[in-house]
């Protein structure tokens, strides 16, 4: 039987930023080293994490394959921390790497996320430690434009999902084990009014490297929030229709899919 996780005070406990990136997206290969407005991808995003005060230190978490030493070198090159694990399991890498880094909570990020909003990521953080949850996330109950996700949880609830979690969609993508067993973690969601979920701001697709390109091009700065990208697209709704056909959380329904396979041919 599953027992609930022991829970700690939060008072001085280490914050650590992990931001997942690998150089073997499906659709986009290579998309978090595209070049946004003179930088690649993920340096916008390592920039928009450290300025986030609510977050002690930040670390690229990348695999072991060989495509990955391009990420490996980017960090050497910019003095960035960075954790190589496992590719496929992303629990296993996550686990490890918050170790290593010593981590008592956890951020979880994405390098395709280009337009992350700091002054968010500070939101989900702070509603985490306004009560004795285990996770709390921006993504339970989508409210915010897809691309300014932000998970937070404990070392303890990541190190149980890493112990018990069995399903190839609960590996692949770190948290799925624990928002399903509310039974066992303590969950919070962070949502807004109105609802912007069907705004599309991550980079999966060309289409979608297009747009960001284009905010960026537009707001002329690297430094802005998800204010003045909806006070862009009031004035210009145009820019929408760039990869308004693209489905939000693809990669997650496609593993779901493979642990019907798993679990079928188990049998």
């Amino acid at each position: 039987m599953h027992s609930p996780i022991t829970r700690i005070n939060d008072q001085s406990m280490k914050t650590v930023a992990l931001i997942q990136a690998r150089m073997s997206s499906r659709r986009l290969p290579g998309k978090v080293l595209r070049d946004i407005s003179g930088q690649p991808m993920i340096l916008h995003v390592l920039r928009r994490a450290r300025q986030a005060s609510s977050i002690d230190s930040v670390a690229v978490i990348t695999s072991v394959h060989e495509d990955d030493d391009a990420i490996k070198d980017l960090c050497a090159k910019n003095r960035l921390a960075c954790f190589r694990g496992s590719l496929d399991d992303v629990l296993d890498r996550y686990y490890q790497a918050a170790r290593y880094f010593q981590a008592d909570i956890v951020v979880r990020l994405t390098a395709d996320c280009p337009l992350l909003d700091p002054r968010i990521i500070n939101k989900v953080v702070q509603a985490f430690h306004q009560d004795a949850f285990d996770y709390v996330s921006n993504t339970l109950d989508c409210t915010y434009p897809d691309g300014l996700d932000t998970e937070v949880f404990r070392f303890a609830a990541l190190e149980k999902a890493w112990q018990e979690a069995r399903l190839p969609s609960e590996r692949e993508h770190v948290t799925a084990y624990i928002y399903k067993h509310p039974e066992l973690f303590r969950l919070g969601s962070v949502k807004q009014e109105p609802d912007l979920s069907a705004l599309r701001w991550t980079v999966d697709t060309p289409q979608d490297l297009d747009f960001v390109r284009m905010i960026y091009r537009l707001i002329n700065k690297v430094d802005f929030g998800m204010q003045e990208i909806l006070t862009l697209l009031q004035a210009h709704p145009e820019i929408m229709q760039v990869n308004a056909d693209q489905q939000r959380n693809e990669g997650y329904l496609r593993s779901l899919q493979e642990d019907l396979k798993a679990t079928t041919d188990s049998r």
